[in-house]
Parts: C-alpha cells; structure tokens; sequence
C-alpha cells in the first residue's frame, strides 16, 4: 500500500526508484534522534545517465539546471525511503543544500534549486518549507550540473 506522500509524488508523475549503492567512503543517510541527513545526490536518472552535465551559465541552460535539481530532489526522496520505509515518517523538510556547477561569473544558483525545493514544497505543503543554501562550485561527480543534500525531521 502506498502512503499518501508517495500517492502526491505519482500525481506528479513522479516514479521512485532504487538509489544506486555510493561510489565512495560515505553512508547514503544517517538517522540521528528525529533527524535524518541525506547524502547529497546529483541529477540521475533511473537508467543511471545524468539529466544535465556541465556548468550552468556556458553547458548547461537555466531550465534544465531547474530539471536537474528536482531530479536531485526526487533522489533525495528515494534515499528518505529507503532509510525509513515509507515517506510518510518525515514530519518535515529541515533543510536543503545545494551546490551547481557554475561557469564564473553564474549568479542564478538560488534560481536553480528552486527546482529541488519547488518539489518538496508541491510533496509535503507546509512541512515541506525550508532553510536552504546554494553554492555555485567548479565541479561536481561525473560532472553533474546540480548536486543537492537533505535533513529532514522524522516522525
């Protein structure tokens, strides 16, 4: 049976998948008290290739870099379930970070990562505003164009 946040994310057109297992030394979560931390997860898709590689502001166009961090967010999600079992054990969305891959001189980070927060706030409503930070970076894994992190608080 699906709980009522993953019946808004597939009115959304919105498909979970398995996250691939990490490429490198690190959890993909840590559950603390009520609180989980998400790793940050790039922009992939179920067939593993990336939504968008490159830097923002000279590869990679505004509105796929605002694809590219829903897409993150949709991962984010996937690794919620896989730590909780259901998405409907997260009481709220705490926080976002998010890095882009930027060409000097991008300024529409924030821009950006609405995409991934714009997701989360559709999901969750209320509960799903939150604190964010973004950070325009020289590169990301496989050079992705967006990466983004998550804490959310669990109920």
């Amino acid at each position: 049976m699906t709980g009522k946040i993953e019946a808004t994310l597939a009115r959304m057109d919105v498909t979970l998948f398995r996250p691939p297992a990490p490429v490198a030394n690190y959890v993909p979560y840590v559950l603390s008290g009520k609180l989980l931390f998400v790793s940050g997860q790039v922009c992939y898709t179920p067939d593993g290739s990336l939504i968008a590689k490159g830097k923002l502001g000279a590869d990679v166009t505004l509105e796929r870099g605002v694809l590219a961090a829903r897409q993150c967010a949709i991962n984010l999600l996937m690794v919620a379930r896989l730590a909780l079992g259901e998405l409907d054990a997260i009481a709220r969305v705490i926080r976002l970070g998010g890095f882009v891959n930027s060409d000097p001189g991008f300024e529409q980070g924030p821009t950006v990562l609405n995409g991934a927060s714009d997701l989360m706030v559709a999901t969750f409503g209320e509960a799903g505003r939150h604190a964010r930070t973004t950070v325009g970076v020289a590169a990301l894994p496989g050079a992705a164009a967006v990466e983004v992190e998550a804490v959310f608080e669990v109920r």
